[in-house]
């Protein structure tokens, strides 16, 4: 038996792309920003150090509702499957890809409640499906900019 599992945070490079499977089976694909930060010894301040880049693909319900609501910059929580796939670029160069098939996906930042008052029109647990799942249409949910999470806020992260 063989398991490959991938827990990313990052920023949204790009809009999220939705399209149908010559089935109907709709599939979203984006990609997401993983920054890398260190503290520079000379001076004391956080610097870059390097971004990867990672494509992830959702499918079924969650990539409606992912196209719907997610926009470039959001900064999301994604948990799926991770390979890598090799392909020769434009410039005739071998290259890698990494990609995640995205069981699991949350953003991070405001949700807005209904016209009511009541619940939030986003599922509390994300986009992974089952129960506590929200029944609201996608349109509740503005997508925003999220901002830096807290310490307490990375407590409540599945790992």
């Amino acid at each position: 038996m063989a398991f490959a599992k991938v827990m990313i945070i990052g920023n949204l490079g790009r809009d999220p792309e939705m399209r149908y499977t010559p089935n109907g089976r709709p599939v979203t694909e984006f990609s997401v920003a993983v920054s890398h930060r260190s503290r520079d010894d000379a001076t004391g301040e956080w610097k870059d150090d390097q971004t990867d880049w990672y494509r992830v693909t959702v499918w079924g319900e969650r990539a409606e509702r992912t196209a719907e609501q997610f926009r470039k910059g959001n900064k999301v929580f994604v948990e799926g499957r991770f390979r890598t796939r090799e392909f020769e670029g434009k410039d005739g160069q071998k290259r890698t890809s990494l990609e995640i098939t995205a069981d699991n996906v949350i953003a991070f930042g405001e949700r807005v409640r209904d016209d009511e008052g009541g619940s939030f029109g986003a599922p509390a647990g994300g986009f992974g499906g089952g129960a506590g799942e929200s029944s609201r249409p996608a349109e509740a949910v503005r997508p925003t900019r999220a901002p830096q999470p807290t310490p307490d806020d990375l407590d409540d992260l599945p790992f």
